[in-house]
């Protein structure tokens, strides 16, 4: 809403990923759902109800949050196989997905599809679209916003076959190689529109390499995901949640630089409004602080510290060289680590890797970091700022796991 009110034109195209409210009849919600095990095709009474919900508009998705445009899918993964244009889907899913298609890193489970849907196609379609989109606003005289959440490298990894064996690592090194290419895709059409030094690029990530991706094959091979850090999706350690990014801002950001500070992705609410000279209300970006300094150039930090989270909850706070994470272990889908210390603290200045738990013989840093990550929670946001509260219930741990300890 910042951009539109500015006179934006949004488009998002991608993977949404944060849930539509689907027509599903409440009587018939079962049976929506329902895949019949080892039939080779749904009955015509699931196909009547998926066609009854598809013909449908849906909402509750990007249409409904701020974009003009939409084009993508729900999950690459997961039922509905179909695209999805605005409210929309492409076309109405009345079969099966083809059993061939559900193997290990590929589809994920059976539903609702489009006659020979396949998988492929879905990664370079975006890339297609986005590119269609940015030459197409170059003849308008609003400027725009477009967001690209692009299907890969996530599953399902659907190379397509000019960029198989391309990596030497694998079916996800060749994925990668691909995703790379429908980045320069974009970068190019851009360049092509003639706007290329009057436009701000961002690049980043939503989380860490996925371990089940075949990360044995690409350490096997010398290739490390997660380089010198920790652990991978899902976890609290910086593996799971220390991305990129990247900014292309001719005039602004210097090439070739680097910014050594702490920086969130929460970070670019607050930036859009300093950048439009708008001011936010109360409850919104609670958790924001403007990049525009950094991005110029300024050697001064934006902000104290942030928060992390794991898959399974366990928040983990960054100050400065430190790091708090109020669990044992990973917090993510192994049970990694030494779970005989109920707390972690890692000095990151000289222990990226996180191998050395300071928990026992920092017992002073520990308790600053406990009590401030509490008075953060309780506070319900760390920018300046009125109290508020928290978009969802937040997890506390057991005492011997989480409570600010006595010093």
């Amino acid at each position: 809403p910042l951009l539109k009110q500015a006179g934006y034109t949004t488009a998002m195209i991608g993977k949404w990923h944060l849930g539509w409210d689907w027509p599903i009849p409440a009587e018939r919600s079962k049976l929506f759902k329902q895949v019949t095990p080892n039939a080779n095709e749904p009955t015509n009474e699931q196909r009547a109800v998926w066609r009854q919900v598809f013909e449908q508009p849906i909402p509750g998705g990007p249409s409904t949050r701020g974009f003009d445009l939409y084009f993508g899918t729900d999950v690459p993964n997961w039922p509905p196989y179909c695209f999805i244009e605005n409210d929309h889907t492409v076309g109405i899913p009345s079969d099966y997905l083809a059993p061939d298609r559900l193997k290990k890193n590929q589809a994920s489970k059976q539903g609702p599809a489009l006659t020979d849907w396949k998988l492929e196609p879905i990664l370079p379609t975006l890339g297609d679209r986005a590119s269609r989109f940015i030459a197409g606003a170059n003849q308008s005289t609003s400027p725009y916003l477009i967001y690209i959440p692009l299907t890969a490298p996530h599953t399902p990894l659907s190379v397509n076959d000019q960029w198989k064996g391309k990596s030497g690592l694998g079916l996800y090194g060749d994925f990668v190689m691909e995703t790379d290419a429908i980045v320069g895709q974009v970068l190019d059409a851009i360049d092509q529109s003639g706007q290329s030094d009057n436009t701000f690029v961002l690049f980043t990530s939503d989380n860490g390499c996925a371990p089940y991706v075949g990360v044995e094959e690409l350490e096997k091979n010398g290739h490390f995901p997660s380089g010198p850090l920790r652990g991978y999706k899902a976890d609290a350690w910086e593996g799971g949640h220390r991305v990129p990014f990247i900014v292309r801002w001719p005039g602004v950001v210097s090439p070739a630089t680097v910014c050594e500070h702490l920086v969130h992705q929460a970070d670019l609410i607050a930036t859009i409004a300093e950048v439009l000279d708008v001011e936010l209300p109360a409850d919104a970006g609670e958790d924001s602080f403007s990049l525009v300094s950094l991005l110029g150039g300024g050697s001064h930090p934006i902000r104290e510290n942030s928060i992390s989270c794991s898959i399974r909850g366990v928040p983990s706070l960054r100050q400065g060289q430190w790091k708090y994470i109020a669990a044992p272990g990973s917090g993510g889908w192994g049970t990694g680590g030494d779970q005989s210390q109920p707390l972690q603290l890692y000095n990151l200045a000289n222990d990226l890797d996180e191998s050395e738990n300071l928990a026992s013989a920092e017992p002073e840093r520990l308790f600053e970091m406990q009590a401030k990550l509490e008075k953060l929670i309780t506070a319900g946001r760390s920018n300046p700022g009125p109290p508020q509260n928290n978009d969802v219930p937040v997890r506390r741990y057991p005492a011997d796991a989480g409570e600010p300890a006595t010093k």
